[in-house]
């Protein structure tokens, strides 16, 4: 189970997550409030929310909390909270051809998911020596120990079961809008799947009467009908109400409903997935982020658990929605559906469609629109493009080095990458900002992320000497500082993986103060708790065979969204932003900072 922690533990946390933020002055100020909460208000929240937990042994402390954020979120979910990955080519050149993906992409998805509902999925589990751990011999042994003791032999062999309870979302789902907070909604009985094309919406079935899946080839026919069909673009598409805000989304899907399109909504929201296919090719990685990120607005349905989205060249990807679940299920997702399309796939370029009447088994469907709904598309519409040209997506690749150098120096991967945005950040902007970084919490039942906070006292003094006084300090002096940043970064890391972040802590003590009808404690009123859940620079990383590169835009509208992988020997990055940040700079100052760390690691002398 998610442990709640001690909240001693998460003050003194909290307390070092703020320092590099404030000025003296402020800090004694949040210092104050914070031991004031801490022998107060606080202690009793901290004990309910115990008492609360100790009462809930089938779930984690921050599951109902967790949900209610998201779905009583407002904002649109496209680019606020959706997010995307986009998967590699078929190494096969020929395989990478729109209609062969897309069929088998989609029988490869229908196989995860009879495999799963089977209960033949392979559990996901976190190998710490996977030497001892991911082998056939434990493997048969572990089987035969009953569930309620085999984590425990796992544990024995370092290795970390995962909590795969989001899994069932990913199929059949929605998010439907409604006044307030929105829902979940899973139909695990509906066999058909959505597919967009040119703002047209159409389903077919992909299961039987029996329960199996339809032959790859009918599967093809079908997809070769739907990209062949030559039925002109809506003029009013439906796909724009799902970037609405949630409230107006909310009264605008009543209207639809109260106007006779309850059965052909109810297709869209029960289909097992949607898969989008897009009649343009991708010309480069800024266009394939802005493609995956948010499209056209006419050819996506954002509400579904996830978009497949395959494009005229056979570019895929998938942009998810995130109230149900985070990245760990949909990338577990992503590599058995490219594992299993690239090594098995079902149809080749030599295979035909089979000759089946496909103008019988597909379904385009029929919206019924009166003069408001019309009127709410149009407005929809206006009011996406204006976000989306509002949004400056970049990207870069650095060269000279990664992960395989990293280790070689003795220090992590993933603290050099966020040292060298807190680096650019005050290189840019000549300050330190509230950071976030995600952390799985899947090593507990029902665990979703905890934040990891890389601005520390140690990024601070490290960036400052490294973007402000460099020619004081020696190579070996600027070496120590980074090696600090390291072993802290690891160190804060450990405790989020463990559950043992302050973030969640307080948000769910929050969560409890603000059900009662009591004022908020002075505590959370705290400008400098406001600050630091002003998340400037955002962060999320991920690295997997499957994926290209994965994105999400920025939380605040004066910040960066930050997506990188660093790779044995080459780190990726890439940012979203608002015209209140410059994201081409950030990036040119993010290169910089890994040239400098990168040189200083290799024991290069450093001038100004």
């Amino acid at each position: 189970r998610l442990p709640v922690p001690k909240l001693e533990d998460t003050i003194r946390r909290y307390l070092n997550a703020q320092k590099p933020l404030l000025n003296d002055d402020q800090f004694r100020k949040t210092e104050e409030l914070a031991h004031h909460f801490q022998k107060g208000i606080g202690r009793e929240l901290h004990e309910q929310l115990v008492a609360q937990d100790n009462q809930n042994k089938h779930t984690s402390y921050i599951t109902g909390p967790w949900f209610d954020m998201y779905l009583k979120a407002r904002e649109p979910v496209v680019l606020n909270f959706n997010a995307f990955m986009s998967f590699n080519p078929d190494p096969k050149s020929e395989y990478n051809d729109q209609l062969i993906r897309a069929t088998n992409m989609t029988v490869s998805a229908v196989r995860f998911m009879k495999t799963f509902r089977a209960g033949y999925l392979e559990p996901e589990v976190f190998h710490l020596n996977p030497e001892k751990s991911d082998t056939q011999i434990f493997k048969k042994i572990i089987r035969f120990v009953p569930s309620s003791l085999s984590w425990f032999g796992a544990y024995m062999v370092n290795a970390y079961p995962l909590d795969m309870s989001q899994y069932f979302r990913l199929f059949n789902s929605t998010r439907l809008p409604k006044l307030n907070r929105d829902e979940l909604y899973t139909d695990e009985k509906a066999k058909h799947l959505l597919v967009l094309r040119n703002g047209n919406f159409y389903v077919f079935d992909v299961i039987d009467r029996d329960g199996n899946m339809l032959k790859p080839s009918e599967i093809q026919a079908h997809l070769k009908y739907i990209l062949v069909d030559n039925s002109p673009a809506p003029a009013f598409p439906l796909g724009y109400l799902s970037s609405e805000n949630r409230d107006t989304w909310a009264l605008l899907r009543k209207n639809l409903l109260d106007n006779g399109n309850e059965e052909v909504l109810q297709k869209v929201d029960s289909a097992v997935f949607c898969l989008s296919l897009d009649d343009f090719p991708i010309k480069d990685f800024v266009h394939l982020s802005h493609t995956m990120l948010h499209g056209d607005g006419a050819n996506r349905w954002y509400d579904k658990s996830f978009n497949l989205i395959i494009t005229k060249d056979g570019t895929a990807g998938i942009n998810f929605e995130h109230s149900w679940g985070d990245g760990v299920a949909v990338l577990r997702f992503q590599n058995e559906v490219f594992k299993d399309s690239t090594k098995a796939p079902a149809i080749s370029p030599q295979s035909q469609p089979a000759s089946v009447d496909s103008s019988r088994a597909v379904q385009k469907l029929d919206f019924k629109l009166n003069d408001a709904l019309k009127a709410g598309i149009t407005k929809a519409k206006q009011k996406f493009d204006a976000s989306v040209e509002a949004l400056s997506l970049n990207m870069i690749q650095f060269h000279e080095g990664g992960k395989d150098l990293l280790k070689q120096k003795k220090v992590s991967p993933d603290a050099v990458a966020q040292l060298a945005f807190q680096m650019a950040f005050l290189r840019q902007y000549n300050q330190t900002v509230a950071t976030y970084e995600s952390c799985s919490t899947a090593a507990f039942k029902h665990g979703r992320t905890e934040t990891i906070r890389p601005a520390s006292m140690h990024t601070k003094k490290c960036s400052e000497a490294f973007v402000r006084e460099l020619s004081k300090h020696s190579t070996e002096e600027l070496q120590k500082l980074i090696v600090e940043c390291s072993k802290y970064h690891g160190h804060l890391t450990k405790e989020a993986a463990m559950g043992q972040g302050f973030d969640r802590h307080l948000f769910g003590l929050r969560y409890l103060a603000l059900s009662k009808d009591t004022a908020l404690p002075d505590f959370y009123q705290d400008q400098a708790y406001a600050r630091l859940n002003h998340n400037i620079i955002s962060t999320s990383t991920l690295l997997s065979p499957a994926v290209q590169l994965g994105g999400f835009g920025p939380v605040v509208s004066d910040g960066f969204g930050v997506g990188y992988q660093v790779h044995n020997d080459w780190i990726g990055c890439n940012v979203s932003s608002y015209p209140a940040r410059n994201g081409k700079e950030f990036l040119q100052c993010i290169y910089k900072s890994l040239e400098d760390i990168f040189n200083v690691l290799k024991g290069k002398k450093m001038s100004s």
